[in-house]
Order: C-alpha cells, then sequence, then structure tokens
C-alpha cells in the first residue's frame, strides 16, 4: 500500500479470549451478534455473504482472502470486488481480554473518497463499540440482527430532529442515561445509553428484548440513511425479530415517506 492509498485503522479492547473473539468476527453467527448477518465459508478463499437490508440488492458478497485462526482475518471482493479490504488483528492481553484492531483499505486516492472514509470511519467506531456491548454483556450468545432503515430526503441534521423527537429520545442524551422512547413507537423500547456520537445513539436495551440497539442517521444532507438497528438475545429472540422488524420499519416508512 502506497501513501496514496488511504485507509482507516481502529482498535478496541474486548473482553475474551483470542479463541472468543475470533468467533466473534470471523464467523458468520458472531459477525451478525454486533454488525450485520453475515454466512462466512470458514476457509482461505471461502466465500463471505453479509446482509445489509432485504433482498439481493442488499447482499454483499467477497471471499476470505486469509485466514489465521486465531489471530487474524481478512476478508475482500473478491476477483470481481471493489477492491476494498478488511483485515482483522487480535492480539491477547492480560486479564482475560484482547485488543481488536481493523484495517479497512483499499479507497481509491484523492479527495472525492474523503466523505465515504469519514463516514465508513464513524461507521465502524459505532460498530466495534456494539461488538464491545456483545462481548461484555452478552458472552457466549448468539444474537439475532434486525436493519429497519429509511431514506430521508432531507439535511441529515433535520432528519435527525424528526427521528429522536419522534421517538422522544433526546438527541442530547450523555452516556449512562435511561432513556425510553415515546408511545408513538411501534415497540417498547428502554435501555440505558451506552455511547452517544453526532447523529448516533448506541443503547443496551432492556425492550424490545435483552440485546442493544442502535439509533443513526448517516449519508449525505439530502440522502440520509435513517436507522434503528436492534441485536436481541434469548431464547424468544428469533421469534420475536420479524414482528419487531416489520414494526420499526413501517414506522419509519411513515416518518420519513418517499419524497
Amino acid at each position: 500500500m502506497t501513501e496514496d492509498s488511504p485507509s482507516i485503522a481502529l482498535e478496541v479492547q474486548v473482553p475474551g479470549t483470542p479463541e472468543e473473539i475470533w468467533a466473534a468476527v470471523a464467523t458468520g453467527p458472531g459477525i451478525g451478534s454486533w454488525f450485520v448477518p453475515s454466512t462466512v465459508e470458514q476457509r482461505e478463499g471461502g466465500e463471505v455473504v453479509q446482509q445489509f437490508g432485504p433482498g439481493d440488492s442488499m447482499s454483499v458478497r467477497g471471499r476470505v482472502r486469509v485466514w489465521d485462526p486465531p489471530q487474524r482475518v481478512v476478508f475482500d471482493g473478491g476477483d470481481t470486488g471493489d477492491g476494498m479490504a478488511f483485515e482483522w488483528l487480535i492480539e491477547a492481553r492480560d486479564g482475560d481480554t484482547c485488543v481488536v484492531r481493523l484495517v479497512n483499505s483499499g479507497f481509491g486516492a484523492g479527495e472525492e473518497h474523503n466523505d465515504q472514509i469519514d463516514g465508513l470511519d464513524a461507521g465502524w467506531r459505532m460498530f466495534l463499540h456494539n461488538l464491545q456491548l456483545h462481548r461484555r454483556y452478552f458472552p457466549g450468545q448468539v444474537g439475532v440482527a434486525v436493519q429497519p432503515m429509511s431514506m430521508a430526503a432531507v439535511g441529515l441534521d433535520e432528519a435527525w430532529d424528526i427521528l429522536t423527537g419522534a421517538l422522544g429520545i433526546a438527541g442530547t442524551a450523555s452516556d449512562g442515561d435511561r432513556v425510553a422512547a415515546g408511545p408513538t413507537a411501534p415497540t417498547a423500547l428502554t435501555g440505558t445509553l451506552e455511547r452517544a456520537a453526532p447523529r448516533m445513539l448506541t443503547l443496551r436495551i432492556d425492550e424490545p428484548g435483552p440485546g442493544t440497539a442502535l439509533v443513526a442517521v448517516e449519508g449525505a444532507d439530502g440522502q440520509a440513511v435513517v436507522s434503528v438497528w436492534f441485536w436481541l438475545y434469548g431464547a424468544e429472540a428469533a421469534g420475536r425479530a420479524p414482528a419487531v422488524l416489520e414494526g420499526w420499519q413501517g414506522w419509519l416508512a411513515d416518518l420519513f415517506p418517499p419524497g
């Protein structure tokens, strides 16, 4: 990689052994517990499929370029992909924790790619924090990802004000605050605010089931992506997920009707 090829490099400390963290970042059930539903053929050259929403158009296919458990795995787009690569490195530390390092490379050079890099950097920070929550509060469990989202033909800040206003959750809430969505929400949504970032809230939730949730507005003015995502745990999670998806997807569509 040259100086003209920018990349994103982030690291977080995550509870667990290297083998436990490997299961979380290199296998389909593990990745789906804090990121998006995924399948991983667990070998070098194996296929990777990640589902960012309903339908084939929201599926992203890639391959396992490097498979070196439990220290290093690299995913890329394969021979016909977009050139992006995602390298995960796991390093054991004292106290049954690991440092997890992500290097996202393969961006084009030039200022025209800065918005993409900035957006992915913010997104990865959010999801890496969710990985920490997954391992801290739900170790050994598999989460069910639920991904309601909508497009909003308004500015990012306006979309955020509309979303948090409709939820009845202050966009200025602070880490550690208890939050609860108002009566117009399609299901109960209660929990503790674990991380507040610009136009993003990460929650550890009690309802609509034990798990984590993400409230976010991303994208660009006029093309805002509005998300209320959940990762649900427990014996009833899979059965509860379809109703949660239907309710919140419809609620977002009503809140941000097609322009």
